[in-house]
C-alpha cells in the first residue's frame, strides 16, 4: 500500500511537532519475512486495519469486521447478525487525550489487526512560538512600566 504510506508520511510532514512514524518494512538481510503474515497481498485486508479518522474501525476483504469496545478492551467482531457499524469503535486521530491512540498502539497480529495510519495527531501551540509571545508580554510589560514611571514624575 504505497498510497497509504505517501499519505501517512505527507501528515507526518506537514504536522507542526514531534512525529513518530513507524515504517514496516522488510529487509532481506536482517529480518526477511517478519511482516509477512499480516502485509502479505493476499490476507492483508484481514489482518491490517487502515485508520481513517472519523470513520468506524472496518476491515476485512469484504468490510465485514471491526473493532468495538468491550468494557475497556477492544475486540473483534463479525459485522451482521446485530451488529453493525454503529457498534464500533469510531477513530480520532485529533482526540484530546491519548487513551486511544495507546490502545491502537497495543494491537498487534494475531490477537487484532495491526493498525496502520495516523493513530494521534494533536494541534498544540509550538514551544517558538509559546517563546515569542512570552517575549512580546515581557515588553509589553516593561512599556507599560516605562510609561507608569513617566506618568507619575
Amino acid at each position: 500500500h504505497t498510497e497509504h504510506l505517501q499519505e501517512t508520511l505527507n501528515k507526518a510532514g506537514h504536522h507542526h511537532g514531534s512525529v513518530f512514524v513507524e515504517v514496516l518494512q522488510n529487509c532481506n538481510i536482517f529480518n526477511d519475512g517478519a511482516y509477512r503474515e499480516f502485509t502479505e497481498r493476499d490476507v492483508r485486508e484481514d489482518r491490517m486495519l487502515f485508520l481513517a479518522d472519523g470513520q468506524p474501525m472496518v476491515f476485512g476483504k469484504d468490510h465485514d469486521k471491526g473493532i468495538r469496545l468491550n468494557g475497556l478492551h477492544p475486540e473483534v467482531v463479525q459485522l451482521g447478525n446485530g451488529i453493525s457499524e454503529k457498534d464500533l469503535l469510531v477513530h480520532h486521530e485529533n482526540a484530546d487525550d491519548p487513551y486511544l491512540a495507546f490502545m491502537l498502539s497495543r494491537m498487534w497480529w494475531p490477537q487484532f489487526p495491526v493498525p496502520v495510519g495516523a493513530l494521534r495527531r494533536v494541534e498544540r501551540t509550538l514551544h517558538a512560538n509559546v517563546r515569542s509571545d512570552t517575549g512580546a508580554l515581557a515588553r509589553l510589560h516593561r512599556v507599560a512600566k516605562q510609561v507608569a514611571e513617566c506618568l507619575s514624575k
